[in-house]
């Protein structure tokens, strides 16, 4: 199986289209934010994880995303088993309780377990506009 894609969104919708097929609609995609408040603030994104499962697999996986701040210490950690049709896609949504002591980036690594390679994705706090 593989990653395709893992985004901080505001908003994932599922359409059908003609096919069978599907759509994914996100909406408000984001890299940063501004903080509700001076540091330290706790805030809880949405990450969305895509994922693959190729014909050939048995579609069990488990994801594991770890939230890393700019030092590299782990802030957070989320580990879950899923299961996909071989040959169809799925997601996940990660909801990360991030704790920021300063302004800065928390980064998501996100990858499937026992091997797979990380996708990172980072997240960076800004003053309050």
């Amino acid at each position: 199986m593989d990653i395709i894609s893992a985004l901080f969104a505001e908003n994932i919708d599922l359409r059908p289209a003609p096919g069978p097929s599907s759509r994914i609609d996100l909406t408000g995609i984001m890299f940063s934010l501004a903080a509700p408040s001076e540091p330290p603030v706790a805030i809880t994104p949405h990450l969305i994880v895509l994922v693959r499962c190729r014909p050939d697999e048995d579609g069990q996986g488990i994801l594991e995303v770890v939230f890393r701040d700019d030092s590299g210490e782990q802030v957070a950690r989320n580990v879950s088993p899923f299961q996909v049709e071989p040959g169809k896609f799925t997601y996940r949504l990660v909801r990360g309780e991030l704790s920021y002591e300063k302004y800065g980036t928390i980064e998501a690594h996100c990858r499937l377990l026992p091997d797979g390679d990380p996708t990172v994705v980072p997240l960076t706090l800004l003053p309050p506009a």
